[in-house]
């Protein structure tokens, strides 16, 4: 089977590629470049030249604050462009993994969610994202809807990323400690949905590394890997001004319906944690 997977200079994108290698099934990867998913014929003629038998998704709009301030940008392509790719995938009779995300529920209560809880978006992101959900689940059976959150890797950049340039010019930084949710390093994501898209256990899935923490947590637990000597000052969303698009307090996702389709779960976030800046110091980083 070869495997199409957009967004491939992404953070993902990129490690699903080279999980794909590593597993030696062919794939094309694929940025804004070589197709525009917002463009219906592009999508046509490269999936039916390349001819795939799975689409794994991984391009998004996903400036969360940007797509406050320009909500038919990310509509146009976390809800066009990929109703663009089921409908391509329905033609081509192709599986597909469509990439969504925990912003979809409303982040009330401590609960973590269940994949068939009620969604309630606060922000224009998590309904783009959402809507691409429903275009995939109206036009395709064969399916899989894989929510996650706190996404960090290697290329591209991200929340860790961001915390170690930070401390090369500070001495204290200011992280929310009320917005509680589970890291998800790439590097993990990867092989669990290279190992998903060559199974038919089509549905809705949540995958993160496991265990919780607030945002507080995690950079504090960064820079104790990092040894870096700086202090995290908690704050609360409410005085933490900078983000423009309103963000769910409770981003807590339960993995059972991994589980239950017989999945493996991901290891703990301290253990990817610690491998991810094993990584970058490999690749020349902090």
């Amino acid at each position: 089977m070869k495997v199409l997977v957009t967004g491939v200079r992404g953070q993902l994108g990129h490690d699903v590629c080279r999980e794909l290698e590593r597993r030696g099934v062919g794939y094309l990867g694929t940025s804004s470049a070589d197709m525009d998913i917002t463009d219906r014929e592009a999508v046509r003629r490269l999936m039916e030249s390349y001819r795939p038998g799975a689409v794994i998704h991984c391009a998004a709009h996903t400036a969360v604050d940007r797509a406050e301030e320009e909500p038919e940008r990310a509509f146009l392509v976390n809800e066009a462009g990929t109703r663009n790719l089921a409908e391509a995938c329905r033609r081509a009779r192709a599986k597909m993994v469509y990439l969504s995300t925990d912003y979809v529920f409303p982040g009330t209560g401590t609960r973590p969610y269940e994949t068939d809880d009620p969604t309630g978006p606060l922000n224009a992101y998590g309904r783009s994202k959402l809507a691409g959900e429903a275009a995939v689940r109206e036009l395709l059976d064969e399916h899989f809807i894989v929510r996650i959150s706190w996404v960090f890797g290697i290329n591209g950049g991200n929340f860790v990323k961001t915390m170690l340039r930070l401390v090369e010019t500070r001495d204290t930084v200011q992280v929310v400690n009320d917005q509680i949710g589970s890291p998800a390093y790439t590097a993990d994501l990867a092989p669990l949905l290279c190992g998903m898209v060559q199974t038919e256990a089509y549905g809705i899935y949540h995958a993160t590394n496991e265990g919780f923490c607030s945002w507080a947590e995690f950079a504090a637990e960064i820079f104790r890997e990092a040894g870096k000597d700086i202090l995290v000052q908690p704050v609360t969303t409410a005085e933490y001004t900078a983000a423009k698009a309103p963000r769910p307090l409770n981003s807590r996702l339960s993995k059972r319906s991994l589980a239950e389709a017989g999945f493996s779960c991901l290891p703990p976030w301290q253990d990817a944690l610690s491998r991810f800046l094993r990584e970058l110091r490999r690749h020349g980083g902090s």
